[in-house]
């Protein structure tokens, strides 16, 4: 029986949130041919405009929550220019009949005839261009739309607990003993903000020492414990197109204005590039335009990357440090998987005794790596299954996992996000051309996508360090997961010529 928090399906019912939200998704590149063409499901959008519009607005879209109902108004304006055309191409057909006869009879009103089939080519090709227009205008309308969300995903702002890591509660922490991962660092000589706020600004960092090692051996913990569970290792290039960018729901600005990717200056007789903010972005680019087989399904990949972010965050307490930056070392896990039955076709809806489908089974197992992974480290942290608020354009489901700071107690009682995983459902692979074959199926579908952090370094290192810490001893414990990859099985790391 398949667990309510696992459940994929769509909303059915209007919502009651409402939002406002004026921000336009600028994009300043152009498709290049050899980019995927989406293949987006508008007739579902425009059977169901309410169910788009409040699904918008519960998201913070609202600037695109009437998209389906202009892409309703479109739909039927092009059925009745396609009628208009019928009976033009019917009346065109006659014409030249009679042209023909006439052409035989000698008559005088052939110039006549031959005029009037004039004209109608003229209103054809007018229908034709209006047709087209309205078809582009509909793919655009239905690409700035965001995913629907599940029926699990809270409606508003606030994110549901469903579960901790570590005990209910972290332990006891007196503020006088709690010592941030930035005074940690500069006292045992882990970390260096002043030198790199010299060669690249606010939001980058030097790892030194044990910390650049304790890097390392986060890396391949995290990719030990998915290598495990059969997950295969790739590891992924840092700049890719700004197209394939988009199609995974990465736009330049976000819902709310920010900017959120770095483009790279190039030619414009070239296709734009960015910095990948995730891994996610060429994992799923990896097999755009591409067909899979059902019975390679699950197809999981995890694999470390550098991730940039061009908005880290105003300066404060909230983005001291490396609890946000602009690039970073992530390990990504992503995986193509079958759609369950009710996903395809027109019947786009679910009901509540749908068994597990592929997709769920793979979401629970990132969240089971997750959970393994703050489980040795000794983390304590909570489950939260986040409202629609926070969802990116393509989630349709997403669980992020908070770690304990114990320098953070006065910010949201000490919890910070360190891994989050999501499902997609078709958004990407529509948007990337991305097909599976189902046999005994002719007829190719749209597998969905899933995507979760496996571990990002800078947060998990900073949760590491300071609940790790040990005033008295004025050293901080090296969780013994990590061990075998530190030098010698370092056990502490103190001050320098003491550890």
């Amino acid at each position: 029986m398949q667990s309510p928090l696992l459940r994929t399906c769509r909303r059915v019912a209007p919502y009651a949130r409402t939002g406002q939200c004026n921000v336009k998704h600028d994009r300043p590149y152009s498709l290049p041919s050899f980019a995927p063409k989406p293949v987006l499901d508008t007739k579902h959008i425009r059977q169901n405009p309410g169910l788009y519009e409040q699904n918008a607005v519960d998201r913070n879209y609202a600037h695109v929550s009437k998209n389906g109902w202009r892409i309703l108004e479109l739909h039927e304006q092009l059925v009745e220019r396609q009628r208009d055309a019928l009976e033009l191409r019917q009346k065109n057909n006659a014409v030249e009949k009679s042209i023909r006869q006439a052409a035989k009879g000698g008559t005088s009103s052939r110039d006549e005839l031959l005029a009037e089939a004039k004209s109608m080519k003229a209103e054809l090709a007018e229908i034709e261009r209006l047709e087209k227009d309205a078809q582009v205008e509909m793919d655009q309308l239905a690409l700035e739309l965001p995913n629907l969300s599940s029926l699990s995903t809270p409606v508003g702002e606030q994110p549901k607990v469903v579960g901790h890591i570590n005990g209910t509660e972290p332990l006891v922490v007196f503020k006088s003993a709690a010592k941030s991962h930035v005074r940690i660092g500069k006292e045992l000589d882990l970390l260096d903000f002043e030198a790199s706020a010299t060669t690249s600004g606010w939001g980058w960092y030097f790892l030194k020492n044990e910390a650049a090692l304790l890097e390392q051996a986060l890396i391949q913990f995290a990719l030990s414990v998915a290598v495990k569970r059969g997950w295969k290792v790739m590891t992924p290039p840092s700049l890719v197109y700004s197209h394939i960018a988009n199609a995974c729901g990465f736009m330049p600005r976000d819902q709310n204005g920010e900017t959120q990717i770095y483009n790279i200056a190039q030619d414009l007789d070239k296709p734009g590039l960015v910095l990948a903010g995730t891994a996610e972005i060429p994992f799923a680019g990896s097999q755009a335009n591409k067909t899979l087989h059902a019975s390679d399904l699950p197809l999981k990949v995890i694999g470390p990357s550098r991730c940039y972010r061009a908005e880290a965050g105003a300066r404060g307490v909230d983005t001291k440090g490396l609890y946000r930056v602009h690039e970073f070392t992530k390990v990504e896990m992503f995986a193509w998987s079958l759609p369950p039955p009710a996903a395809e076709g027109s019947n786009r809806f679910c009901t509540d005794d749908e068994t597990d489908s592929q997709t769920d089974r793979v979401f629970e197992e990132m969240l089971a790596i997750q959970t393994d992974i703050l489980t040795a480290l000794g983390l304590h942290a909570r489950i939260l299954e986040m409202p629609t608020t926070d969802l990116g354009a393509s989630a349709t489901r997403k669980i992020d996992i908070e770690a304990f700071f114990p320098s953070r107690l006065a910010i949201d009682n000490g919890y910070g996000e360190v891994t989050s995983a999501s499902i997609c459902t078709d958004y990407q692979t529509r948007r990337l051309g991305t097909r599976v074959k189902q046999p005994p199926s002719t007829k190719s579908g749209w597998p969905h996508t899933v995507n979760g952090t496996a571990l990002a370094v800078p947060r998990i290192l900073a949760a590491v360090l300071e609940n790790g810490w040990r005033e008295a001893e004025g050293v901080v414990v090296v969780p013994e997961c990590l061990r075998k990859w530190m030098l010698e099985g370092m056990m502490v790391i103190g001050p320098k010529g003491k550890t």
